[in-house]
């Protein structure tokens, strides 16, 4: 585990569903690298599809491709915790900004370079939170002693801007469910969760994305997108 890792908001250490969360997507990427994988597709199984989620997907994927974007990673589903400012926006790609600080992992693209570099990080000696590791791994974590574990931290990451999936309950809400936040912590079954503390407090906490942090300048409109009514194949 990372030492001295603390989560932000309640102060414990890590989950049992942290380190499984963790583990899953590790194993993803192992199967990119294993299979060489230009580019993957990753989709937890508690989201909501975006309406004509696979044509503006296809879309942003065609856009990114013509311009020859280097990328590593790009979001198509998070929890943008940098709100203070606007996150910039990718030159020639519309929907596509700069990952600033983010959690969550519902939804994501990477390709077989930026699964090299996840696991070449050798995560499992200085395990955290995977959406706690993603920003670090594209330097933008804000807690500077966690990042000095991860000498390499040049991760290509990007999102997209509107998201095209999000979760299918948020915290708080009925039929919430969560096996990160409210299983046992990995070395001590007896100590509670923040879930047990303070029901919802975490996501109380998260702010508000500022009127003047809105990614404008990636919102132009796109016709091509949505003036067509169609059903979508998932």
């Amino acid at each position: 585990m990372l030492p001295g890792y603390q989560d932000p908001y309640s102060s414990r250490p890590l989950t049992r569903g942290e380190i499984g969360c963790f583990l899953s997507h590790y194993s993803i990427w192992k199967e990119v690298v294993n299979r060489e994988l230009e580019k993957t597709l990753v989709i937890e199984d508690d989201v909501r599809f975006e309406h004509q989620f696979k044509r503006k997907l296809m879309k942003l994927m065609d856009d990114i491709e013509q311009v020859q974007l280097d990328w590593e990673l790009i979001y198509i589903g998070r929890k943008r915790m940098q709100v203070q400012r606007p996150e910039k926006a990718v030159p020639n790609v519309m929907n596509l900004v700069e990952a600033d600080y983010s959690y969550w992992t519902l939804g994501y693209a990477i390709s077989f370079e930026g699964a090299q570099k996840l696991i070449g990080a050798e995560p499992f000696s200085k395990m955290l939170p995977v959406d706690e590791f993603l920003p670090i791994m594209y330097n933008k974590h804000p807690v500077e002693k966690y990042k000095e574990y991860y000498e390499s931290r040049d991760l290509k990451a990007f999102s997209a801007e509107p998201l095209l999936v999000y979760p299918t309950h948020y915290t708080g809400q009925p039929g919430y469910l969560s096996d990160t936040e409210t299983s046992t912590i990995w070395d001590n079954e007896t100590m509670s969760t923040d879930w047990d503390r303070a029901h919802s407090w975490k996501s109380r906490q998260q702010g508000q994305i500022h009127s003047d942090a809105q990614n404008k300048d990636a919102l132009a409109p796109q016709p091509s997108l949505n003036a067509a009514s169609s059903r979508d194949e998932l």
